[in-house]
């Protein structure tokens, strides 16, 4: 705000001809600010006398004191926002080191959970993701596993058999060809079965409806079985409710599931035992039950009992039958459930919907 004229007597204030009184004529065509401020500039006064002299000073009380607290609460305002920052980046920063890790294929990573209430709930939604696909990863790697020795049990007998009568160890008659031939029809159950599971799963599994007569359906299929089942001492018992309705359903996916838990059945029932399978209406469905007489299933299985590859020590069976058998009747819109009391044997019972009657 220094006029020229001002910033010439400045200069000339080295030579003290200012303060000596012999520029009088010249400082009297100045303000009273600028001599002012030209005596501050001069003499060396302090920052408080400049801002007496700039009004400053000259402003009231409680405009100072207003001033000050803008002032203070900037300051902390800023120090405050960058403690807030420095408490979101942080657990940020080790949320997306994380989702690089997974995105590599490393699915034990885990954050910890900290920091302000939204980032600590995408951490703990970010370690629950986490978790379910390391158990994905862990059933993907357990069912090739699964597959892979399912596969070559049957290969095995088909190769020996067919090397042993190509090399004129075995002779090529019924006895030593029938074994490959059941090895056969295993690789095409266990390919029809993952086939199944694979459509499940993906969600393409279509049902091809139509009238069924489940008590027909039962006893079909419980006709499969005499063979077997009496060759091993096994009684077969059907137990069908007269006032059953035809429902809409897929005869070849229906008798599927009857198949499986029947046969499942079958095979954990000692000489002596028997197989009832019993269909009856429960409220607004159907509910079909196959019980057994067998040796029951452990209270460590029994919850896992419909997933893959389970079965108890010492089973022939793949291991896949009650899990299709679930797909299935869920597919129907029903449910299925597994009961097994200690030494009293095995219960599956699963339901159908009154609602798919016609």
């Amino acid at each position: 705000f220094l006029s020229p004229e001002l910033a010439r007597r400045i200069k000339n204030k080295r030579q003290g001809a200012f303060m000596n009184g012999n520029d009088a004529d010249g400082a009297r065509d100045l303000t009273a600010r600028e001599i002012e401020v030209l005596k501050i500039i001069a003499e060396g006064l302090t920052n408080g006398e400049i801002a007496t002299v700039l009004g400053i000073n000259a402003a009231s009380t409680g405009l100072r004191v207003v001033s000050l607290a803008l002032l203070v609460v900037a300051f902390f305002g800023l120090a405050g926002g960058g403690r807030m920052f420095r408490r979101f980046a942080r657990p940020v920063e080790e949320l997306v080191d994380g989702a690089s890790q997974i995105e590599a294929g490393d699915f034990t990573v885990r954050v910890r959970e900290r920091g302000p209430q939204e980032v600590r709930t995408v951490a703990r939604a970010f370690n629950a993701m986490a978790e379910q696909l390391q158990a994905t990863d862990d059933r993907r790697r357990a069912f090739l596993a699964d597959v892979t020795h399912e596969l070559r049990t049957p290969l095995s007998i088909v190769r020996g058999r067919a090397e042993g009568i190509m090399d004129g160890v075995y002779p090529g008659d019924k006895e030593h060809v029938a074994p490959m031939l059941e090895a056969a029809r295993t690789l095409e159950r266990l390919i029809e079965d993952l086939r199944t599971l694979a459509l499940a799963d993906a969600g393409g599994l279509t049902l091809r409806r139509e009238e069924v007569d489940l008590p027909l359906l039962v006893h079909e299929t419980l006709a499969t079985f005499e063979a077997p089942a009496g060759e091993a001492g096994i009684q077969l018992v059907a137990e069908i409710a007269g006032d059953l309705p035809v429902i809409s359903a897929d005869p070849g996916r229906l008798q599927s599931v009857l198949s499986n838990v029947i046969s499942n059945a079958v095979r954990h029932t000692p000489p002596g035992g028997s197989v009832r399978v019993s269909a009856s209406r429960s409220g607004d469905a159907i509910e079909v039950a196959v019980s057994d007489t067998g040796e029951g299933i452990t209270p460590d299985v029994l919850p896992h009992v419909f997933d893959r590859f389970v079965k108890t020590p010492g089973s022939p069976g793949s291991g896949l039958g009650l899990a299709i058998a679930r797909d299935l009747v869920v597919a129907h819109g029903g449910q299925i459930e597994a009961s097994s009391p200690a030494g009293a044997g095995t219960t599956i019972r699963f339901t159908l919907p009154i609602g798919l009657a016609v």
